[in-house]
């Protein structure tokens, strides 16, 4: 399909549906679920996309549904939205504001949603007319905050013959019509790290007749961060910081247990493999130089989202066809934490950042905050993206003539 045709049929039918894509949006906002509990959402979203003609299958804990659009021999591309919302109290004073005490959408996967079902409904118009040269796999994926809910999908086929997978993310800091892109590592690794210490206790008069276990721990929380730094690249960045310690009642007694809790950050998928078991060889160390027991309970959260360069070269170049040119700005990597790592593991794909900021006010909401919202052009300007994205992939896929001819016909 020449660029101009398909820019010409997505302006057609987002005048048609852009107004009713915001007011899913609004609906979705309204009634938040928490992970592994959108069960309204998951119903509503599979709704339209049976009217549309397709046929969507709900995971078995009946939250999330996967659908694919077209068929064939063709390749097959995945596009991926989270669903579930976030526990925290809607802030707003908006018409749209959250019914739920104590949940919002304070992340916009309510807007992920949407741009997703939009892009669905575009896609199968295409699918009908014959046009999708290949199958796209839709992913509205259930529990990305708790996180665990890719795996979900992974474990029942979700991304089974799949070839490249791409998804993006609302940021308040980046103006609607741009698009944040960045190769390789764009999120963190985020681990939790609990360690719990144990000695005989004794009079703080005297230490040497007991293990001076305050003393102890001490050394744990300062040597081990400082002996990762030395043990691992630099440029993985692996980072373990505390937040909670508990040890003691009293100032004259030397207690007999004691608690660390922290996270364990990392920007590198070798490194994060690598961090339990070094951690734990680090804690051994330095409890039996000061005569304590240690223990550590290691809770893995998400290796980092490694964008595919190839992948992020189509989502660049279908944002400059969809969106003009400009569009496509880079991006530095987050600290946070986000479950389409999982994914990327298996197949090549990208994750980008979707400008949600009104560059007329220039106020940015910051997500997981309960005043968070978006300028809603952000919806129609994700469909395109999404869509343009999807059928780049599939022709430059199914197609191997030169590269120039690639170009001229979807630029």
């Amino acid at each position: 399909m020449q660029g101009r045709e398909l820019r010409g049929e997505l302006d057609a039918f987002l005048a048609e549906t852009e107004q009713d894509l915001v007011a899913f949006r609004r609906d979705l906002h309204m009634h938040p679920e928490l992970a592994f509990a959108e069960y309204r959402t998951t119903q509503r979203i599979a709704e339209r996309l049976v009217a549309a003609g397709l046929t969507p299958t709900v995971l078995p804990r009946g939250t999330g549904i996967i659908c694919d659009v077209g068929s064939g021999d063709g390749p097959t591309i995945a596009l991926r939205a989270d669903i579930d919302a976030l526990p925290l109290q809607d802030e707003k004073d908006a018409p749209y504001r959250s019914t739920v005490p104590g949940s919002c959408h304070a992340c916009g996967h309510d807007v992920h949603t949407t741009i997703l079902l939009g892009t669905s409904l575009f896609l199968a118009q295409q699918a009908a007319a014959g046009l999708l040269p290949g199958r796209v796999r839709l992913i509205f994926q259930p529990a990305e905050e708790l996180p665990g809910g890719a795996l979900e999908v992974m474990a029942h086929g979700g991304i089974s013959g799949v070839d490249r997978i791409f998804g993006l993310h609302c940021d308040p800091r980046v103006d609607v019509g741009q698009l944040g892109l960045k190769s390789g590592p764009i999120t963190s690794a985020c681990d939790k790290v609990v360690i719990r210490v144990s000695g005989p206790g004794g009079h703080t008069a005297r230490p040497h007749l007991t293990a001076d276990l305050v003393f102890a721990l001490a050394k744990v929380l300062t040597e081990l961060p400082a002996a990762l730094s030395r043990r691992i690249d630099p440029r993985s960045s692996l980072s373990l910081v505390w937040g909670r310690v508990e040890a003691g009642t009293a100032a004259n007694a030397i207690p007999d247990d004691g608690v660390a809790e922290g996270t364990v950050r990392c920007l590198d998928e070798e490194a994060w493999h690598a961090a339990p078991d070094l951690i734990k060889a680090l804690l051994e160390s330095v409890a039996g130089a000061y005569g304590i027991e240690a223990t550590m309970d290691y809770t893995r959260g998400v290796p980092p989202v490694v964008n595919d360069e190839d992948c992020v070269q189509m989502l660049g170049e279908a944002a400059e066809r969809a969106l003009g040119a400009g569009a496509v700005v880079s991006t530095s990597q987050s600290l946070g934490g986000e479950d389409f790592a999982w994914y990327l593991e298996s197949i090549p794909g990208a994750f980008a950042r979707l400008g949600t900021r009104s560059p007329e006010t220039g106020v940015t909401y910051d997500i997981h905050q309960g005043t968070f919202d978006i300028d809603e052009r952000a919806i129609a300007m994700g469909v395109r993206v999404m869509a343009t994205t999807a059928l780049t992939a599939l022709f430059e896929s199914t197609r191997v003539p030169a590269a120039d001819e690639i170009t001229s016909a979807l630029a």
